[in-house]
């Protein structure tokens, strides 16, 4: 079954860095999708982080995590990584990876809507105390 599947989050302090790791399972190559990464805390809706493009030449970010989260790709492990520098306590939540069923550019489609993509991780927790 092809899926995707977030790692790498913990309880860490303010100020401390985290690399959360999305990997695809299955037949999914994920060098041919874009991705996208949301956090989510109890009561709210899931929130934009992060994205790339399949081809990992553009990449976008929240202003919230402009200059402090980078995204990268390694498909040799067919994984994409979310390093997250300078952590803040509101950058606590459950961070969930995301791609598309459409492959190429994101192309007009919104990469920060929720419902651009179709197939989603499970989750990794976040937490920064501050």
């Amino acid at each position: 079954q092809e899926r995707l599947v977030e790692s790498g989050g913990g309880l860490v302090q303010a100020g401390d860095s985290l690399r959360l790791s999305c990997a695809a399972s299955g037949r999914t190559f994920i060098s041919n999708y874009n991705i996208g990464w949301f956090r989510q805390t109890p009561g709210k809706e899931r929130e934009f982080v992060a994205a790339n493009e399949w081809h990992g030449v553009r990449s976008f970010y929240a202003d919230s995590v402009k200059g402090r989260f980078t995204l990268s790709r390694d498909n040799a492990k067919n994984t994409v990584y979310l390093q997250m520098n300078s952590l803040k306590s509101e950058d606590t939540g459950v961070y969930y990876c995301a791609r598309p069923e459409v492959l190429g550019d994101y192309a007009g489609r919104d990469y920060a809507d929720v419902h651009t993509y179709d197939v989603w991780g499970q989750g990794t927790q976040v937490t920064v105390s501050s």
